[in-house]
């Protein structure tokens, strides 16, 4: 991933060098436990712990002639260990430690994305409590539909923020899992004790079966658990894209003093942050297809999934460790602006509340189908002509019949048809 999106943390677990550093600790725990079947004397193990290292440098030129990582790697150590290092992957394959590496680098940025994602769910709570009752109009396919309050936005991707927590745990579990059974998964050359043994140190938990590999439905799970987490920050941004239009401003993206939007446009203030996170989701979702893709292996493995693994694993958590850290942003320096709410609310004459008009008449006996006619008609000609749909409402000799004034008048408060929001509320502990 390019370095404009790699935070520290999440970059460092995906070096190379952290890769080889996590191989060569799974190397030497799968040693101490040989030692503990009387495999490995203890001057070897000695030997082994404390002189196990390499050169990064060394492994790249040695890879030149083998044209294999994990071997290169092992005779970089060898070189640094001696005569101990005979003892070293006794028994083992390649995806042995390096499966094994990858639970623990896993295990790791699951944690970091995790922590994340609880703390974009305070965050959202907060601004949920804050808005509670602030008053905007709620849209569906893009056209006023009914009151609701600005809160309930922040509350529902709370919601979901809980439930993308639900899964990324989860996923962890999945993941974080280590293998050390030989070159097909039957323990040919290894006794089983050293793979328990390893895990259990490493803080991982063994895989009950495998054949050379750790199976990757494992990995697709946790890079399609990413993708959902990024498709719920792309609805939140989107949301911000769409309350900042020009026409709308009910809420943006904080500006900070000295940024510009446009090389062309000095007036504009663009929501580039929110577009960003839309972008980003896309390349999750097709990292998440080719991390599907690879499940199917060949019998018990080919390596076709290896070179997408290298590009997609890194990338999809470091882009959503980088989404993730944006929407905090976003969302916790939102400009919101109640007084264009109520604006945008009454902007369509009333036509927000037909359903109360409708519900009123039917209340009173007359049939649906009629209510619905005598309601809608005055709602097009608000829509068509401009009229004012109370005026017509309250002149239509239909519906002057069934209802008062007075009762007219009450199916245009807002209150009334938030009256539960609280009770929503208190199913979040609010």
């Amino acid at each position: 991933m390019i370095p404009r999106y790699t935070s520290k943390e999440m970059g460092s677990i995906w070096t190379e060098e952290n890769e080889d550093r996590n191989i060569v600790k799974v190397e030497v725990t799968a040693c101490e436990a040989m030692n503990k079947l009387g495999i490995v004397p203890d001057d070897a193990l000695h030997d082994i712990q404390t002189k196990a290292d390499f050169d990064l440098d060394r492994v790249h030129e040695i890879e030149k002639t083998t044209n294999h990582d994990i071997i290169s790697l092992l005779t970089s150590v060898a070189e640094h260990v001696g005569d101990a290092s005979k003892y070293i992957h006794k028994g083992l394959t390649s995806n042995d430690v390096k499966d094994t590496a990858m639970g623990l680098m896993m295990k790791h940025s699951a944690e970091i994305l995790i922590r994340e994602e609880k703390e974009l769910h305070e965050i959202l709570k907060s601004q949920a409590q804050k808005y509670r009752h602030t008053l905007c109009v709620g849209r569906t396919h893009g056209i006023h539909a009914e009151p609701m309050t600005f809160g309930l936005k922040f509350l529902l991707w709370m919601s979901e923020t809980e439930r993308n927590i639900e899964r990324l745990e989860m996923a962890k579990k999945y993941i974080s899992v280590g293998k050390l059974s030989g070159a097909i998964g039957t323990y040919s050359n290894i006794d089983p004790f050293v793979e328990k043994y390893v895990c259990e140190k490493l803080g991982l938990t063994p895989v009950p079966i495998a054949n050379q590999v750790v199976q990757r439905d494992r990995h697709a799970f946790y890079l399609s658990t990413i993708a959902v987490c990024g498709a719920t920050l792309e609805k939140m941004a989107t949301e911000v894209r769409h309350l900042q239009r020009t026409e709308v401003r009910e809420a943006e993206e904080y500006f900070a003093p000295g940024q510009k939007g446009s090389s062309a446009m000095p007036h504009k203030r663009n929501p580039i942050t929110c577009e960003k996170v839309c972008g980003m989701a896309r390349v999750l979702r097709g990292n998440a297809e080719a991390a599907i893709e690879n499940v199917a292996l060949w019998h018990e493995r080919d390596i076709s999934h290896s070179s997408v693994e290298r590009i997609i694993i890194p990338d999809s958590t470091i882009l959503l460790d980088h989404m993730l850290r944006k929407m905090k942003d976003i969302m916790g320096k939102m400009l919101v602006y109640p007084e264009a709410m109520l604006r945008d609310l009454n902007l369509t004459g009333g036509l927000i509340y037909s359903q109360n008009l409708l519900i009123a008449l039917v209340s009173k006996g007359v049939l649906r189908e009629d209510a619905y006619k005598w309601v809608q008609r005055n709602a097009m000609a608000r829509w068509m002509e401009g009229a004012d749909f109370k005026t017509n409402v309250e002149a239509d000799p239909d519906i002057d019949k069934y209802l008062t004034k007075e009762e007219v008048e009450a199916c245009f408060e807002p209150k009334h048809m938030l009256k539960h929001v609280d009770e929503i509320y208190a199913r979040f502990g609010m």
